[in-house]
């Protein structure tokens, strides 16, 4: 299994500004690492917190994913020699993800479990929304496009991942 799988996951539930000008490659470098580092610092949490061995599961799988394609990210940067370029949308998704770690801190159990699931569901929903509109036809350079057309399947695979477990815990009792 390719480590370059999810580049972006989940975009904190923070879609692109509409009427904002399509980023470049250094932006969207930016959007890139803040992303995957918004879902490694979520998967951290849930791996330390989460009760149910398929929900822990799934936050290390989101940690060693999102960890393994901001190196390939960071290496494909460095050889371009693009320094990221923090933007509205890289900003928002830090907060976003700040915002989301405090509201997971506050819960326990099934409820932290259910939240983690139902986060990450919309999060990759969103992040597909973004590189179907957005990245992928905003990136100017061949290989920064490669890159991203080449993980959007794993978005896919964690997205429909998280919907499943989220259809597993809703058949749980509680």
């Amino acid at each position: 299994m390719l480590r370059t799988f999810i580049v972006l996951a989940p975009l904190a539930l923070v879609a692109l500004p509409a009427r904002a000008q399509a980023p470049d490659d250094a932006q969207i470098a930016a959007i890139v690492v803040a992303a995957n580092q918004v879902d490694i610092d979520a998967g951290r949490l849930a791996s330390a917190r989460a009760t149910n061995p398929d929900v822990k599961a799934f936050a290390e799988r989101m940690i060693t994913d999102h960890a393994g394609v901001n190196d390939a990210a960071a290496e494909l940067v460095a050889r371009l020699g693009v320094t990221p370029a923090p933007n509205e949308t890289s900003r928002s998704l830090e907060d976003g993800g700040r915002r989301n770690l405090a509201r997971l801190k506050a819960l326990e159990g099934r409820a932290f479990d259910d939240a983690y699931i139902a986060h990450e569901a919309a999060y990759h929903q969103q992040v597909l929304e973004a590189l179907d509109s957005t990245l992928i036809p905003s990136a100017s350079n061949g290989e920064l496009r490669a890159l991203l057309v080449k993980v959007r399947p794993a978005f896919v695979a964690h997205l429909e991942h998280a919907r499943a477990l989220q259809a597993k815990l809703g058949g749980q009792s509680r």
